[in-house]
């Protein structure tokens, strides 16, 4: 019988050596990162508009919306089980009429986020039959961030964050994907608030002003038109960090991803702190 790996936030069951498909971009890098078959992953313009890498190859099928995958292609790929996680427990009972569902979970609070996504690495490695180059991804990763936190300049604390529209933004603290790099890096967080389950805490752009010896780092994408109103913004253009010049921006990198993720936010991190003047890394 033929496999379908269907998974919206993490790893259960049994694949082999057969074709995967999944709803989740975190599954969907770490299955390309360890060279498993996937034959479908759902919304790929986004997934390379956020997650960027690795590329999901060009034959890919699209399943359609993670929220709302198209059940009558999932029906016709006939899967053995459907993994799913608490997140969309609400479309159990129409996965249910294709394959027996089982619910994982990813980010749990409390976890320890770097410890999690090497275990989702490995989990991952044994569904796909995959577990030596799950391994390997493991000890590339570990070599990676051994390497990067050498040669990484030193910095003031950093504010990470996203925008959610130009006056809210998402700020990353503990049991986020960054936080996770940061620590394995040897770099500091300014964040001292409390996050939730997926690391980040939704704050209005007035709060990043209770950090005026932060370095400030942005991660892409930034929404339609919220450029264009940063720059006529008052209050964005009043923040210490803005008025100084303390900004980093990074190309986007799935902030609630596994390894390939945190191996891409390292990268592309110690390469813009290599590449910002002094002054960018330091309150004056």
């Amino acid at each position: 019988m033929t496999y379908l790996l269907l998974i919206l936030a993490g790893p259960q069951s049994s694949l082999a050596s057969s074709q995967g498909a999944t709803l989740d971009w975190t599954i969907a890098e770490t299955l390309l990162a360890i060279d498993a078959p996937v034959s479908s992953v759902a919304q790929q313009s986004d997934y390379h508009q956020w997650v960027g890498e690795p590329h999901i190859p060009k034959n890919t099928t699209d399943m359609g919306l993670r929220s709302q995958p198209n059940l009558e292609l999932l029906a016709q790929m006939q899967p053995e089980r459907i993994l799913i996680s608490p997140m969309f427990a609400g479309l159990t009972p129409r996965l249910e009429r294709i394959a027996p569902v089982t619910s994982v979970e990813l980010y749990t609070p409390g976890s320890d986020t770097w410890q999690e996504m090497q275990s989702i690495t490995e989990q991952i490695g044994e569904l796909a039959d995959r577990a030596p180059q799950a391994s390997q991804l493991i000890e590339q990763t570990h070599s990676l961030m051994a390497r990067l936190r050498d040669e990484r300049p030193g910095t003031a604390p950093l504010l990470m964050i996203q925008f959610m529209d130009a006056r809210h933004v998402r700020v990353f603290g503990d049991n986020s994907l960054y936080n996770a790099v940061l620590d394995q890096l040897d770099l500091p967080n300014a964040w001292d608030q409390e996050t939730n389950a997926w690391g980040f805490s939704l704050v209005g752009v007035e709060e990043l002003a209770r950090y005026p010896d932060a370095t400030l780092l942005i991660v892409d994408p930034l929404p339609t038109g919220v450029e264009a109103q940063l720059a006529e913004s008052g209050l964005w253009q009043q923040l210490p960090s803005v008025k100084d010049d303390r900004l980093l921006r990074l190309p986007p990198v799935w902030s609630f991803g596994a390894l390939p993720s945190a191996q891409r936010f390292a990268r592309e991190l110690v390469a813009a702190l290599k590449n910002a003047p002094k002054e960018t890394l330091s309150p004056e």
